[in-house]
């Protein structure tokens, strides 16, 4: 890891910009958790250093820790996303979403079930019918 220099200066506010796009977290929500104003997120994304005690208070409302924020990187996520083996979409409807079983038989067993109900139904309703025509 190189350290910074006055160039190379590492620029938090821009990583804890990124890290709260990628948790999915608008800038008011983080705001609202922090006591602050959205403006004063906008303030922070944009300044290259954070105080520790806001830096702290910032990460645990984004669930990460404050090294996690100063080791961010966009290439070490893409690198991590880069890593997954995931060829469901290789392998047919039938294994897309890890199955253990085959979601036709269990749409067959329920239409089977409803059918079932809907016999029964219909037979009550015809008990109905006869019992009122006896009356």
């Amino acid at each position: 890891m190189e350290t910074p220099t006055k160039s190379n200066k590492v620029h938090i506010g821009r990583k804890i910009s990124r890290i709260r796009e990628i948790r999915g977290i608008k800038q008011d929500f983080l705001a609202i958790e922090l006591g602050v104003s959205q403006q004063t997120i906008s303030k922070i994304e944009q300044s290259q250093e954070v105080e520790d005690a806001m830096l702290e208070k910032i990460a645990k409302v984004l669930g990460v820790t404050k090294e996690a924020i100063y080791q961010f990187s966009d290439d070490a996520v893409i690198n991590y996303f880069n890593t997954f083996n995931d060829n469901s979409f290789n392998n047919g409807a039938y294994n897309a979403f890890n199955c253990n079983f085959n979601p036709i038989e269990k749409l067959m067993e329920a239409l089977d079930a409803n059918k079932e109900l809907y016999e029964r139904l219909l037979a009550s309703e015809r008990e109905k019918n006869e019992l009122l025509k006896n009356k």
